[in-house]
C-alpha cells in the first residue's frame, strides 16, 4: 500500500477535514460487533500500524505492541479468556488485535530519543516507567482505532476479557501486558448499538 502523498510533509495539512472525513472518523463512526468474512491483507495491517505509530507519545517512547490474531488457531487460544458476550464478536472478526504494553519499552530509548541516559533513568524509576507505559499504550491504541477508521475499517474495541489469562497465553515471559482488545474488519451490518449520550461541554470541560 502506497503512503499518502500528504504523509511526507506535515506542513501540507492546511485546514480542517471535510464533512465526509469527519463522518468516517467521528460523527458516523460506531463500535461494530459483526464483520464481513473478507480477510485483511498483511499490507493493510502494516499500513495501519505505520499510521498509528506516527501519533505522539511522551519522549517518543512507543511502548505499545500489537498482536494480530487472524488465524483459527490463534483465535482458539484467545476465546477461553473472553467474557461470554465477546465470543461471537471475535469469531466474526477477520482480525482481533491485542493492544499491549511493553514493560521494558525503555530498552529502545537510545534509538528513539535524542537525550542520553534516558534508558537508565527509566530503569532507576520503575513506577515512572510503568505509568508511562500504561498511559502511552492506551493513547497509541486510540491512534490505532482512528487509523483503522481512516483506512475504511470498522472497529470493535473490547475490555471484557481476563487480562491475566491473556498475558499468560500470549506473553508468557511477562514482558508485555494486555491493555485492551480490538476487533477489526469491514462492517457486516449496522453498529452494535445506537450511539449513547455524550456529556455536554459544560459538564466535561472548564476554561481557566
Amino acid at each position: 500500500m502506497n503512503p499518502s502523498p500528504l504523509a511526507a510533509d506535515a506542513s501540507s495539512a492546511a485546514g480542517p477535514l471535510d464533512a465526509a472525513a469527519l463522518d468516517q472518523l467521528f460523527l458516523a463512526a460506531r463500535t461494530h460487533a459483526a464483520f464481513e468474512p473478507r480477510p485483511l491483507p498483511m499490507s493493510l495491517l502494516r499500513e495501519l500500524y505505520r499510521l498509528a505509530s506516527l501519533g505522539p507519545t511522551s519522549m517518543n517512547c512507543q511502548p505499545a505492541r500489537f498482536v494480530f490474531i487472524g488465524t483459527e488457531a490463534g483465535r482458539e487460544r484467545l476465546l477461553p479468556h473472553l467474557s461470554a458476550g465477546n465470543v461471537a464478536k471475535v469469531r466474526s472478526a477477520p482480525v482481533t488485535v491485542i493492544v499491549a504494553r511493553d514493560t521494558r519499552f525503555y530498552e529502545h530509548m537510545p534509538e528513539l530519543w535524542h537525550m542520553p541516559h534516558v534508558r537508565e533513568e527509566f530503569e532507576r524509576q520503575p513506577e515512572r516507567a510503568r505509568a508511562d507505559a500504561v498511559r502511552n499504550t492506551t493513547l497509541t491504541g486510540a491512534y490505532f482505532i482512528m487509523a483503522a477508521r481512516a483506512l475504511g475499517l470498522a472497529c470493535g474495541p473490547m475490555s471484557g476479557f481476563d487480562a491475566s489469562g491473556v498475558n499468560k497465553e500470549f506473553f508468557p515471559d511477562g514482558r508485555c501486558e494486555a491493555d485492551f482488545l480490538l476487533n477489526l474488519g469491514y462492517a457486516g451490518g449496522p453498529a452494535a448499538h445506537p450511539r449513547r449520550p455524550r456529556l455536554s461541554f459544560e459538564q466535561a470541560c472548564s476554561c481557566l
